[in-house]
């Protein structure tokens, strides 16, 4: 069967839903829970209706639109991405993944296809981090915890403040949690954000794996003093141990991981005046790895680096870790279907590494998950500059397509 999205009805999609939460230049913010957000599942919610599909919402705020089959017993075939943006982010992100997943579904029904599972489009809530990144997917696989909304660790008055206000009760949140015997697996569509496919000039990137990211609050702690009056070698300057310690993180990370990538922001120091030596200097420092051992590798490298800059500027740290998520490979059987849809469609492919987080890399600690992406034209992503070809928008919805009727029928 050859059968293909409609073309013209997904730009449709694609552009009404670009209107809401628009910027100036093109872009569009849409923060998780925002009127915004809200107006968009709204939006997202009547075309679930026109299609004659099953409107679902959990605990956790996720929006489905459902497609069942005659088995009741069957099992449910997952696809989607999300709707909410970064601050003056890009169209195309997360919103390419649930439009393609909707009209793929939408594409299935009015061909009355007899499917051997039910197929559900998903919105998953705040990918992006505007409270939590990846809250929908981890409330999906049951791994939010009363630490993730209380003020246990921080002050998380606003966050439930804002779930409440969308409707989301914290104390349901934990009935969000699906049953894995019950998903036959999970599939996404995304922009690649990055300019590998752009350059290579592939139609589709097969999702190989996703990476871990591991993130540290480093602090040095040193002496105030008079700037003017106290010797080079006098000082404890905990700015210069900080300064110290991020040139040589990123030399020697670099050196030594060549899939791994560092990253050192949100640096704060105090007193934060030119006349007094700094006292304490505290950052931010991520690691991400495509694997797990090597990211720990890089965590374990990170941690010693930072005690001998301490030591070397006679100061103290504190090393906090603050965020663990594992590497995750993309399922095999998954993207071999992906890569058989790509060649039915004459859509070149290549291989890739993730090297952002994504809704799949949550999915996949439960059920079977891949993800393809589309060429993001020069990299550009998280700007109003995103675009992505259309016309590769169109042939990753149908590889979905043909990926999902694959499946369906393998089942």
């Amino acid at each position: 069967m050859n059968l293909k999205i409609d073309g013209k009805r997904l730009l449709k999609d694609f552009e009404e839903l670009a209107e809401i939460g628009a910027t100036i230049g093109g872009g569009v913010t849409r923060l998780a829970l925002s009127n915004d957000d809200m107006a968009a599942r709204a939006w997202f919610a009547d075309r679930i209706e026109e299609a004659g599909l099953w409107v679902k919402d959990d605990e956790v705020g996720n929006l489905s639109g459902v497609l069942s089959c005659d088995n009741p017993e069957a099992k449910t075939l997952m696809v989607g991405s999300h709707l909410d943006t970064v601050p003056n982010g890009g169209r195309y992100d997360g919103a390419v993944g649930v439009l393609s997943g909707l009209e793929c579904v939408r594409t299935i029904q009015e061909a009355g296809i007899k499917l051997n599972c039910n197929l559900e489009v998903i919105n998953f809530t705040d990918e992006e981090g505007t409270w939590k990144s990846l809250l929908g997917a981890y409330g999906l696989i049951g791994k939010l915890t009363s630490e993730d909304i209380n003020d246990s660790l921080q002050d998380n008055g606003a966050f439930r403040a804002a779930l409440y206000r969308a409707g989301i009760l914290p104390p349901e949140i934990p009935r969000a949690k699906r049953n894995p015997d019950d998903i036959l697996g999970f599939l996404e569509v995304h922009i690649e954000q990055s300019n590998k496919l752009h350059s290579a000039g592939m139609d589709v990137g097969l999702v190989t794996s996703i990476v871990g990211r591991t993130t540290f609050n480093v602090t040095y702690y040193g002496e105030a003093a008079h700037a003017g009056t106290t010797t080079a070698e006098e000082r404890r300057d905990a700015l210069q141990g900080a300064a110290a310690f991020i040139i040589l993180v990123h030399t020697v990370l670099n050196q030594e991981f060549e899939d791994g990538v560092v990253n050192c922001g949100h640096v704060n120091v105090q007193p934060d005046t030119f006349n007094v030596v700094p006292s304490q200097a505290s950052l931010h420092v991520e690691c991400r790895h495509p694997d797990t051992e090597k990211l720990q590798q890089m965590s374990s490298r990170v941690v010693r680096l930072a005690q001998d800059c301490a030591k070397d500027y006679r100061l103290s740290v504190g090393i906090d870790r603050v965020l663990h998520r594992e590497a995750e490979q993309m399922s095999q059987a998954l993207l071999d279907e992906f890569r058989s849809a790509c060649d039915a469609e004459d859509a070149k492919h290549m291989p890739i590494i993730s090297y952002a987080g994504h809704d799949a890399q949550i999915m996949n600690q439960i059920t079977p998950s891949a993800m393809i992406f589309l060429p993001s034209v020069n990299g550009v992503s998280h700007n109003p500059k995103e675009f992505t070809e259309w016309h590769h928008v169109e042939t990753g919805a149908n590889v979905l397509l043909r990926t999902m009727l694959q499946i369906a029928d393998a089942d």
